[in-house]
């Protein structure tokens, strides 16, 4: 039995959408690690490099895009309304240097459950996963931690963007 507890509460036709392409981003995570597995290849010394990477790329068209390292325009730019109901978020606290966030759904989470990834894969995709919030937030000057996530069985995703 599946520790990991990740319903929507959220129907809206737009939203679900929106989450279909977030989930179909988690797949081609789970399936270039899975492939370079049967090629006798350790994602964990490539993936979590590469998306964290990718994360550097996109923090860099947010800052420029919002004009600021502020952590008030990260929350601007990339944790929009459209975005708070996709995840089903809570923004806790908004300042300068320090952005909080609850998401009590994640859409990547949901596509890993369906193709039957066990407990310890959703938890292992989940953290490369998270290497690109990891370069977003880096591009702001500040770092990210995690201290629950839906992924491992917490309840939430508790993120903190601290400078």
């Amino acid at each position: 039995m599946s520790i990991v507890k990740n319903e929507a509460k959220i129907k809206n036709p737009i939203v679900v959408a929106v989450r279909e392409q977030l989930e179909h981003r988690a797949l081609w995570l789970y399936y270039l690690t899975d492939e370079a597995k049967k090629k006798g290849l350790d994602p964990k010394d490539f993936a979590a490099a590469a998306v964290r990477r990718c994360g550097r790329y996109q923090g860099a068209g947010l800052v420029k895009k919002g004009g600021t390292e502020s952590l008030v325009g990260l929350r601007k730019s990339l944790f929009t309304k459209p975005a708070q109901w996709t995840f089903e978020m809570d923004v806790i606290k908004s300042t300068d240097d320090l952005l909080e966030l609850k998401f009590h759904y994640c859409p990547l989470v949901k596509a890993w459950q369906k193709v039957g990834c066990s407990d310890e894969e959703i938890a292992e995709l989940c953290d490369i996963a998270m290497c690109g919030d990891r370069g977003i937030g880096e591009r702001y000057g500040a770092e990210l931690d995690l201290p629950k996530t839906i992924a491992k069985g917490d309840d939430i995703c508790h993120l903190k963007y601290h400078k």
